[in-house]
């Protein structure tokens, strides 16, 4: 990456629907930060019961498994918000107007058709594990403890459909970008140097004391 991203808000629908789904993806990426420190806790339990107890956590492995998802893929949308997923901007960094906004949809378009089959893909998986007729509801189930595996499976469909609708936006700004010839956009990463993130951070700790 080149930097830090900022992105700008307005009082435009497309913000406002921006700052909305905002609001879904920062709740689910603190879940995927619970799922984090509910990991450490459960680390911290069984490590404790089998030194001092000889007694670890029943199950721990499949805790593990089971809190992946939560932890992989929960806050992927609130950092495609920000734009902090890893890209290179070798070529793209070089571009200007229209030109850099063109290749930006380019981009998040392109990402959108991948979502979209993996919305499609993830799905039917968790509809495989999925069934009202079966003890608690599943199919399948981990190994040690039988935990049942279709919560776990359902987290990642609707983690890609947020992402999804995040593309949609984004989509929808550097379109706008493209068509108005708009220097700074809003609802979509515009990538910061480390001079002005470093002002931005600035700004924002003087603004908290």
């Amino acid at each position: 990456m080149a930097g830090s991203s900022a992105v700008l808000e307005d009082g435009s629908l497309l913000s406002r629907i921006d700052r909305v789904l905002l609001r879904l993806e920062t709740l689910f990426a603190m879940i995927s930060g619970l799922a984090v420190f509910m990991l450490m806790v459960l680390a911290v339990w069984s490590v404790s019961g089998r030194k001092f107890f000889a007694s670890p956590l029943p199950g721990y492995v499949d805790w593990i498994e089971f809190a992946m998802p939560l932890i992989a893929i929960m806050g992927i949308s609130y950092t495609q918000r920000n734009g902090g997923h890893v890209r290179m901007d070798i070529l793209i960094g070089q571009l200007r107007g229209r030109a850099l906004w063109a290749a930006e949809m380019f981009s998040v378009v392109v990402i959108l058709i991948l979502m979209l089959a993996l919305i499609w893909g993830s799905w039917a998986h968790f509809q495989r594990s999925f069934d009202f007729s079966s003890p608690l509801w599943s199919r399948d189930s981990s190994i040690d403890i039988g935990l049942p595996i279709w919560p776990a499976k359902l987290v990642v469909p609707v983690a890609f459909s947020v992402l999804a609708l995040r593309l949609v936006l984004q989509i929808w700004g550097y379109g706008r970008a493209l068509v108005l010839g708009l220097d700074h956009p809003v609802a979509v990463p515009l990538i910061q140097s480390a001079a002005e993130q470093a002002m931005a951070e600035a700004e924002h700790l003087d603004g908290r004391d």
